[in-house]
């Protein structure tokens, strides 16, 4: 497979630059595998497709203010960190600009020497381990320092930064919001639990791995990068009980995708565990536990994109991509999104 399989034509001004106000305000288009039909719909339909043999399974995790702006202490020149993963109390894996010019060794300070980074060495993907210096605690002076890591084509400023939040979202240590979650509300929530939807949450910090481009001409030649998961006993037994009632899978996102589809074994059972994933969901890989899944639209050539065609079917998917654009859907992180039945 070629990556350049998985383009296609989309219009800029269709990138999404605000979030939906109210986010299950959404456009949502609906594909019906079996039938081979589109549909589209408003978001707050999306509880109208499950029943209480359902289990709706969300990543719970929380973006932190994970970029932050400084100088380099030597020369003043301006730097950006972006915070991927922690290592232990003090060292995080990062992405640095200007890499060229941030040797190891060097030290950049940020908020007037509030908090201060020591450049390490170069991780495998390109990133680069750093350790920061700091009095005090240091998720309060991120809390203060940093900013919200919106995309890059993304050009208006957030006003309200727990728009780029999940109202579910609890455990921080993502650098980018798992987007699917995006349009849920408190009131489709409920709608779904008086229902009998069964929601679980589990985990996958978002890092490098789930958005980093891919630069290889061929697909198989690609290597995601790890992220952190986490599905607790409680959760894998929700899961499970849903399967064995009959019910379905639905998974909001692909970063809960990629998290069912780790712990997951041949049978599609979900085992407890947590640790390093840097599964590569491609057309060929077959899918273990994912029954449904909802999820924004992604870039062209994008591994996610390359997960939607695996679930979906490559042509499939590239034909609902072009009928969304036709039709006039906001795409990416603040965009409308798809239900996959």
């Amino acid at each position: 497979m070629k990556t350049s399989d998985f383009f296609y034509h989309l219009p800029e001004e269709l990138i999404a630059q605000t979030p939906m106000e109210p986010r299950d305000a959404a456009r949502m288009l609906v594909i019906d595998r079996k039938a081979g039909t589109l549909n589209h719909h408003i978001f707050r339909d999306f509880p109208d497709f499950f029943t209480d043999k359902d289990v709706l399974v969300v990543n719970q995790t929380r973006v932190i203010p994970a970029r932050l702006l400084g100088i380099k202490e030597e020369t003043g020149v301006p730097v950006e960190i972006l915070l991927l993963r922690r290592i232990d109390k003090d060292h995080w894996e990062t992405l640095v600009r200007p890499g060229r010019r941030l040797k190891k060794g060097v030290t950049v300070s940020f908020g007037e020497g509030k908090l201060r980074a020591e450049i390490g060495e170069t991780t495998l993907a390109g990133g680069r381990v750093v350790r920061f210096i700091y009095d005090g605690v240091f998720e309060a002076l991120l809390d203060e320092l940093g900013e919200m890591p919106l995309p890059p084509y993304i050009h208006e400023k957030l006003d309200n930064p727990e728009m780029y939040q999940t109202v579910y979202a609890k455990q921080a240590g993502s650098a980018a919001a798992p987007t699917a979650g995006l349009h849920f509300t408190p009131e489709v929530l409920d709608t779904l639990r008086k229902k009998g939807v069964d929601i679980v949450p589990v985990l996958l910090h978002v890092g490098l791995g789930t958005f980093r481009p891919v630069k290889e001409e061929n697909v198989d030649d690609h290597v995601m990068h790890e992220e952190y998961y986490e599905v607790t006993e409680e959760a894998a037994a929700r899961i499970n009980a849903a399967r064995a009632r009959g019910g379905r899978i639905v998974c909001a996102g692909t970063t809960t995708v990629r998290t069912l589809e780790t712990a997951a074994d041949e049978n599609g059972i979900v085992h407890t565990g947590g640790g390093m994933t840097n599964i590569f969901i491609k057309p060929g890989v077959p899918f273990k536990a994912t029954d449904v899944m909802m999820t924004n639209f992604h870039l062209p050539e994008s591994t996610l994109l390359m997960l939607v065609s695996a679930f979906m079917g490559r042509d499939e998917a590239i034909h609902a991509y072009n009928t969304a654009v036709q039709e006039k859907y906001r795409f990416f992180s603040f965009g409308d999104c798809m239900l996959i039945l």
